[in-house]
């Protein structure tokens, strides 16, 4: 069994994985999904560096699970996450959304598999192609034709921003047609995105 883990997980370190569960999930409850996969030269730098300032600021500098985060979490109770872009992406292809100690434990053993068999680079564009940023719309190049009516790459600082807004609660959220709130958050990203580029914590996913 641990072999067929490992020889999965370095599959895709190469080959786009299919559909996750959920995305097979919410195909069965809608009837259509939106996928465009596209590799990660293909997906504005703004856009990148906006995923990671919004989701994991220190996605360079661990290896899977940010120590930090989660003994912060952990202070502030149930009111923060603490999941890195690593294990969002293990769940997200491997596993199934949702809570259960079953899911978090086979999380918990294949994000360091996936760290060590994947560059951070590969982490990060399977994962902008597989999350959700709108209702049955997965992945930046399709997010960035249904929000905006552009290609990925094409993204501005501030759309990039938005879409990374979403994706906490890309149901409820439009980054479109952002709230006051969204607008605020896109701008907090923004700088954050610059901070992390001239700190040099993007430097593991830039050319």
């Amino acid at each position: 069994m641990f072999f067929a883990v490992l020889a999965v997980v370095g599959l895709f370190s190469f080959v786009n994985p299919p559909w996750g569960l959920y995305m097979v999930g919410e195909y069965r409850r809608t009837g259509e999904i939106t996928r465009i996969w596209v590799p990660m030269e293909e997906i504005s730098p703004h856009m990148a560096r906006s995923a990671v300032a919004a989701e994991d600021a220190n996605f360079c500098l661990h290896w899977g699970f940010d120590m930090a985060e989660i003994r912060r979490a952990l202070d502030d109770g149930a009111r923060r996450g603490a999941s890195t872009i690593s294990q969002q992406t293990v769940k997200n292809v491997f596993l199934w959304h949702g809570g259960g100690w079953t899911r978090k434990a086979l999380e918990a053993g294949l994000t360091p598999v996936m760290e060590a068999l994947w560059s951070k680079r590969r982490i990060l564009e399977v994962y902008l192609n597989v999350a959700e940023f709108a209702d049955g719309v997965f992945g930046v190049e399709a997010a960035a034709r249904h929000h905006f009516g552009i290609p990925a790459r094409d993204l501005t600082a501030n759309q990039a921003a938005r879409l990374a807004a979403v994706l906490p609660n890309p149901k409820a959220r439009d980054a479109a047609r952002p709230t006051p709130w969204l607008a605020s958050r896109a701008a907090s990203i923004m700088d954050g995105a610059a901070t992390i580029r001239a700190d040099g914590r993007s430097a593991c996913f830039e050319d």
